[in-house]
């Protein structure tokens, strides 16, 4: 479609596109915050029964706490204290002899609950609700629902912005999810809880793929690079964001409320932001794009170069003037090669957000502190962008892709082999995993943006999106098989990733060409648009403006 050549009469990356990436990137920073809030708000501190039911008979005297848990609590094989169990009478023998056998020793289950380190974290799920011993599991089930809802809030919300345009159902997502993530901070029961956590991941999908999709489409074909790539770093900075926040912030209801409240001043700068021009003119409203065409060619300086361009005209270039059809989901899979564009992109996106979401959801799994590994995590994620940026303009989207998910598992399966004592070793390829998992993560919501035409190009994020969140779901139930065999879940973890490399090599190669517009674009061979010589000179110009 001729819109790329409008864009690029107005500059398809100038003042208006770079306000429009800046307004967004304040709620964008949000979208980590909450897709990562389990590492903070349910983390599971040190724990042993509580001893007020011996203490309540009077049995335990004057002794120290020291010599309490001594007599009350048996030890465990690796040195530390059991956590789901208690002596039904104190062992003063042990005293005396603290390397006596205890195997033949009985013990109950914990009475009067738990008593928690809250030397790190002052409250959490799990010293809310008791998420231990028999509820274990749980806090992981936090994580799991609240991805459902995301799983659910992709398609959904795919559809009504297809359907009824990128711009109004921003805002609703925005109200949404501050509402339903400020109640859940107010949820006095674990079902309250989880039921608000589904909500504002159904919520907080519309920020996720509209935003992507409404900076992408309007950045012309030389600059999609930039705002698909670097314009993701709001992620890096959010990340960076939640660290600092939690560190100072150690109450989990606190910690909701303090992530989300950006929102408010996303709901306000909304009223700047623009509808999709590509959208509104591939749903015949003509009249309505030319206003934020102009809109844009004004702030970037660029009304001269766009005189001769009217409604009209514009409608005529699209092609458009008897094709006013509705576009649903289903119109995926009507034809072949969009079926092998579904089929391909579901695993790819599968594969990439189960891999991801496996390593970032195991701060705690390397030895270090949490707040440390996730700021470790999050400093990787810059200078890999950057890496991935360059890549994507000279090797391309589709080998870019496959080398960032397959190196991805390779560095899950090294871990296999590195002993649990050299931790270090552990982290830093831990860490190189997660830089290569995150690059991934960002190549995929450009890459699968520029393949998927613009009038179901929602509907296709939602779909790749829902996928995607089914992966993440399962991702943190996944570290549980641990107890099946220690290796068991690195190992699903880089099978996975692998196999969804090799399936990103079916996908087709969108660098330097046109976005379609309809399915007959998809189903049409498309061949490069700009001659390198053109991108070369596309590509001097862009770096002078960006450091000028």
């Amino acid at each position: 479609m001729k819109f790329d050549k409008v864009l690029s009469k107005i500059n398809g990356f100038g003042k208006f596109q770079i306000a429009l990436m800046l307004v967004q990137g304040i709620s964008r920073i949000t979208l980590p915050c909450h897709f990562l809030m389990n590492n903070f708000i349910a983390v599971v501190p040190t724990h042993h029964c509580d001893l007020s039911s011996l203490e309540d008979g009077g049995l335990l005297g004057n002794l120290t706490q020291e010599q309490r848990l001594a007599v009350g609590v048996p030890v465990r094989g690796d040195g530390k204290l059991e956590t789901c169990g208690m002596y039904s009478e104190p062992q003063y023998q042990l005293l005396l002899s603290p390397s006596n056998v205890t195997d033949h020793i009985p013990t109950v289950p914990c009475p009067s609950g738990w008593v928690y380190d809250n030397s790190t974290f002052q409250t959490t799920l799990v010293t809310e609700w008791d998420l231990v011993c028999s509820r274990k599991g749980l806090d992981k089930a936090t994580a799991t629902i609240f991805f459902i809802g995301v799983m659910f809030g992709a398609p959904t919300f795919g559809f009504l912005s297809d359907r009824f345009g990128r711009r109004r159902m921003l805002l609703v997502s925005y109200l949404a999810t501050m509402f339903f993530a400020m109640v859940s901070s107010f949820s006095r029961t674990y079902l309250m809880f989880v039921i608000m956590r589904f909500l504002t991941g159904v919520a907080i999908a519309g920020i996720s793929i509209i935003s992507v999709v409404l900076n992408v489409e309007w950045c012309g074909v030389e600059n999609r690079t930039f705002a698909g790539v670097i314009g993701s770093i709001d992620w890096t900075i959010g990340s960076m964001i939640l660290c600092g926040v939690a560190y100072f912030i150690n109450e989990w209801r606190v910690l909701i409320v303090a992530v989300t409240s950006p929102l408010i001043l996303s709901v306000i700068t909304w009223w700047w932001i623009p509808e999709s021009a590509r959208w509104l003119l591939a749903n015949g409203r003509a009249e309505e794009a030319h206003y934020y065409i102009m809109k844009c060619a004004k702030i970037n300086n660029r009304v001269n170069c766009v005189a001769d361009v009217t409604p009209k005209s514009l409608l005529e270039s699209a092609g458009i003037e008897n094709e006013m059809k509705k576009y649903t989901i289903l119109d995926l899979v009507k034809t072949p090669n969009m079926r092998k564009l579904v089929i391909c992109s579901g695993v790819l996106w599968f594969g990439v957000a189960f891999t991801y979401y496996g390593i970032s959801l195991n701060v705690t799994g390397f030895g270090l502190n949490p707040h440390l590994t996730q700021l470790v995590f999050s400093c990787t994620e810059l200078p890999g962008k950057l890496i991935v940026y360059f890549s994507l303009n000279v090797v391309g989207r589709r080998p870019c892709q496959m080398a960032a998910i397959i190196l991805t598992g390779v560095c899950i399966f090294i871990n296999i082999f590195v002993p649990n004592d050299l931790w270090i070793i552990r982290t830093v390829v831990a860490v190189c995993g997660k830089g290569l998992a995150e690059a991934a993560f960002t190549i995929m919501f450009l890459f699968t943006a520029e393949f998927y035409p613009t009038v179901v190009r929602q509907n296709g994020i939602g779909y790749t999106s829902f996928v995607a969140r089914l992966g993440v779901s399962i991702a943190p139930l996944i570290i549980l098989l641990d107890d099946v065999w220690r290796l068991l879940p690195q190992v699903i973890y880089g099978a996975v990733a692998v196999v969804a490399g090799l399936v990103a090599s079916k996908l087709p190669e969108t660098q330097n060409t046109r976005m379609p517009e309809f399915i007959e674009d998809v189903e049409e061979p498309r061949s490069a648009q700009p001659a390198k010589t053109a991108m070369r000179h596309c590509r001097i110009f862009y770096f002078s403006h960006f450091v000028f």
